[in-house]
């Protein structure tokens, strides 16, 4: 690390230059390339993806997206002549669009359904060939479709569009909340240094990081399954922790050019010190991200990769770029205040002073108190996880300005809200006999409670297929639903296929998120430990104790419980969604879980390391567990709660995104981080390690004979150069762990 940070020094020029030339040429490819995002959820080998797979063979004009077309008018009917011509014409116009299967026209014989009681509302189902995922040009066909709508609307006449695709012709979002957030952190860096320049630096790093990253994800998105939102979560990570790592430098810079340091040698021991920390943060947020390939999802393998090389790129930038700049700018690390004392007084050593040690020495003398509180307050913010229901949220909770949520209300309002998210019981028919059972079977549908309409059934050309399609009376994001997938799988297909060989899948977008969700919260357990062992074995590497990662893994699934307590209360429950402008309640996304624990696992290891690499560095040199905890947390309170602060301003500004699950995410990381910081390492984790005194660092000796060592900190970071002393011995340590009376 220390020969890397010399030559970015002497060659900082090039390196810079060599930053920008990586950031314009994956700017560049990716705008030529373009990119193919996919957010199809489907998982093979649910009953819900082979249902799609006989509805597609059995009927291929089925195979694409399916919108909805819908009008509405205040006076009149829609059966008038005047509103029945123009909507003819309009329909007539759109299935001659390429793109376009069919067309099923509520003026269409059989087509009376699609009328609402009160005459005032109707809609047709427009089938495309192919899906978003696989055209070219995903907004492309629904655009088409919206721009002839268009034309029909008027004269008291209002035409929407909703459905799988219609999303697409939204005007993309602003960059609001980047702007917004990058601001936020400015402001927070310029309070903490005083200096412009300084303020800049991780700032610059963070935004040529997150830029290239964002390129290269548009790139993956040719070879492999990236969700749509990829792209702003590897933002919305990136910019957390790119300038959160280069503060952590950037800090350790500044205090090595107030010791007296040259610049290049302060530069030099910042990166060789931090920058091993950073190196290691990143790596544990890369390996809790990773661990998502356990679950064999393609979906979300490619979040896994998205979010992964933001990090990566960040780190690197952190190590490189940033003392390239910190070389660049020389003195004007420091503020002029600053820079006028060194001159006039010359170099002084740092020693925590004001809150940050106040508050350690409290910590210190009420570790049982001040620990039970902040137990108390975890426990209190995680209870509302109790009750999550993962699920997927409708086109109910789009923006009320946009067309997808105008046309979802329209025909929740007209014919129920189950009309949004009808469920496909597709049938394998193997003869006479099993035709006749499926005949009788919209019957037994009918009298199902939860079953608002029945329509069908419909035969393939062979009569080897058919399908039935269900409207439940509840949305498709409401459990109601969900509970009627399950009555349908449970009971009433089972006493339909009851003495015949007709198989009837529940298929459906709806059918497919409960599937989705299913496999999910199966594989959760395996995915949480994978994550937990790993981050722990790391630590348990770096740290040499037990204690310390079974601490932490404790402290992070406090904080996931905690945040997700949070995210069930705003979004599930519905407290300020409104406000936000984030839609009414609804159920929490199914992937949220797993990114959010590999994310917030992350990112709770970094403050981990930054503490306890202080305390761990005191306890080497001392052996005194008080001294340890109370100087650690002294020194890196105040980097912590800055960097929890800009981490805050960044997650939270993207609540403004106007996305759902990207403010569900923004929500999530802002609460874990403030709690992280402010209660779980500035509070909880010292008071335990005060209360456990020296069995914090215990390892057992066959143990630590067997581990191979890695070190976070350098042997030679101590302010006076001196090596440090090894842990103190097996009787000092029992000796440390015994209560002082």
């Amino acid at each position: 690390m220390t020969a890397l940070a010399r030559w970015c020094l002497r060659r900082r020029l090039l390196v810079l230059l060599l930053w920008l030339a990586t950031l314009a040429g994956a700017v560049t490819a990716s705008a030529l390339a373009g990119s193919v995002y996919s957010d199809d959820y489907g998982a093979p080998g649910t009953e819900s993806g082979r249902a799609a797979q006989l509805l597609t063979k059995a009927f291929p004009d089925r195979g694409g997206d399916s919108d909805t077309l819908v009008w509405h008018t205040d006076k009149g009917d829609v059966r008038a002549a005047p509103v029945r011509d123009r909507m003819t014409d309009t329909l007539r116009e759109v299935a001659r669009q390429p793109a376009v299967a069919s067309v099923a026209s509520p003026y269409d014989t059989g087509g009376d359904g699609q009328i609402s009681k009160d005459g005032t509302t109707a809609y047709a189902r427009i089938t495309f060939h192919e899906t978003a995922d696989d055209a070219d040009d995903a907004a492309e066909q629904p655009r088409q479709v919206m721009e002839t709508a268009r034309k029909a609307a008027g004269d008291g006449l209002q035409v929407e569009a909703g459905g799988d695709s219609a999303g697409t012709t939204e005007p993309p979002k602003g960059k609001t909340a980047e702007a917004i957030g990058l601001a936020a952190a400015a402001v927070v860096l310029f309070l903490a240094f005083g200096s412009l320049a300084a303020t800049a630096l991780p700032l610059i790093t963070a935004v040529v990081a997150v830029g290239t990253a964002a390129a290269g994800i548009g790139l993956l998105s040719h070879v492999m399954t990236v969700a749509g939102f990829a792209p702003m979560l590897g933002m919305l990570v990136g910019l957390g922790v790119g300038i959160d790592y280069a503060l952590f430098i950037v800090t350790r810079h500044r205090r090595g050019l107030r010791a007296g340091l040259p610049v290049r040698e302060a530069a030099t021991r910042a990166v060789t010190v931090s920058g091993r920390a950073v190196v290691f943060a990143g790596a544990t947020v890369c390996i809790a991200l990773l661990g998502m390939f356990v679950l064999r999802l393609s979906f979300l393998n490619g979040v896994a990769l998205a979010a992964g090389l933001t990090v990566v790129l960040s780190v690197a930038a952190s190590v490189t770029l940033l003392p390239a700049l910190l070389g660049m700018i020389g003195m004007r690390a420091l503020s002029r205040r600053e820079r006028r004392r060194l001159t006039e007084h010359g170099p002084r050593p740092d020693r925590p002073t004001g809150w940050a040690m106040r508050w350690s020495a409290l910590v210190e003398r009420h570790p049982k108190a001040l620990g039970l509180c902040a137990a108390l307050l975890m426990a209190v913010l995680a209870l509302p996880t109790l009750s999550l229901h993962l699920g997927t949220s409708d086109q109910g909770n789009d923006p009320a300005t946009s067309t997808s949520r105008k046309a979802y209300d329209l025909l929740a309002d007209g014919f129920g809200p189950g009309t949004n998210g009808p469920l496909t019981l597709v049938g394998e028919l193997g003869g006479t006999g099993d035709r006749l059972a499926f005949d009788h079977l919209p019957d037994a549908l009918r009298a199902t409670p939860g079953v608002a309409q029945v329509s069908g059934p419909e035969f393939d050309g062979s009569g080897d297929t058919g399908v039935i399609t269900v409207v439940p009376d509840t949305s498709p994001q409401s459990k109601a639903t969900s509970d009627l997938v399950d009555r349908l799988r449970g009971e009433v297909l089972p006493e339909a296929e009851d003495g015949s060989t007709m198989r009837v899948l529940v298929g459906g977008p709806t059918a497919g998120y409960d599937d989705f969700a299913d496999i999910i919260v199966g594989k959760l357990p395996l995915f949480g430990g994978v994550v937990t062992g790993l981050g722990c074995l790391l630590l348990l590497l770096a740290f040499r104790s037990i204690g310390i990662p079974l601490k932490a893994a404790a402290m992070n699934l406090a904080a996931v419980a905690a945040s997700f307590g949070v995210v069930v209360a705003v979004f599930q429950w519905g407290w300020g969604s409104e406000l936000l402008g984030l839609g009414s309640a609804g159920p929490i996304e199914p992937f949220l879980p797993v990114i959010m624990i590999s994310v917030l696992f992350g990112l709770s290891m970094d403050y981990q390391v930054f503490l306890i690499s202080r305390m761990y560095e005191e306890w080497r040199l001392t052996g005194d567990n008080r001294r340890a905890v109370r100087v650690g947390l002294s020194e890196t309170s105040r980097v912590i709660n800055s960097a929890a602060v800009i981490m805050i301003s960044v997650f939270g500004a993207f609540v403004l995104s106007g996305d759902r699950i990207i403010a569900m995410f923004g929500i999530a990381l802002s609460a874990a981080v403030a709690l992280d910081a402010f209660v779980l390492r500035t509070l909880l984790v010292p008071a335990l390690m005060h209360l456990l005194g020296g069995a914090n660092w215990w390892l057992p000796r066959w143990l630590d004979r067997r581990l191979p060592r890695i070190s976070i900190e350098p042997a030679d970071c101590t302010p006076g150069g001196a090596s440090l002393p090894g842990p103190p011995a097996p009787r000092e340590a029992r000796d440390l762990a015994r209560p002082r009376t």
